[in-house]
């Protein structure tokens, strides 16, 4: 296990994700922890539509969502803290690019919020809800 947070946000939900980065950092900052941020783009490479889009295409979604992350946390922890944050921009499923990214980093806790969540879901979304089940690591799910 290593000395890392390790928060996963979702661009898409804009600065909603503000929150549950803040609880990563106040985590981080206790522990004196390593932050580390992960956002997840789309594979459209491998689904029927994905012959409707360029390299091209998936180079900028990565471009955009590097620049989208790194503004979403200049603004909510500063751009000092910012600087000692990495940045981590993955493709594919967002539980799964997750559950990947910590094996790999082992990180002492994973921040995830719990948005887009459907009564089937039982008021968990169900990126977060597959995180917290199939996490090796403890999950930290911000409301």
């Amino acid at each position: 296990m290593s000395n890392s947070v390790l928060c996963a946000v979702d661009l898409a939900n804009g600065k909603d994700d503000a929150k549950t980065l803040l609880v990563a950092a106040r985590l981080a900052a206790l522990e004196g922890s390593q932050l580390d941020v992960i956002a997840v783009v789309p594979d459209y490479g491998m689904s029927p539509v994905g012959t409707y889009f360029s390299k091209e295409h998936h180079d900028e979604m990565v471009a955009d969502a590097k620049a989208r992350l790194n503004e979403l946390v200049t603004e909510t922890v500063g751009a000092d803290e910012n600087a000692k944050v990495r940045h981590i921009v993955a493709t594919g499923s967002a539980y799964a690019e997750v559950l990947k990214l910590a094996e790999q980093t082992e990180p002492w806790i994973i921040v995830v919020g719990a948005h887009k969540s459907e009564v089937s879901d039982f008021l968990l979304g169900p990126n977060a809800a597959r995180i917290v089940r199939h996490s090796k690591t403890s999950v930290y799910v911000v409301r």
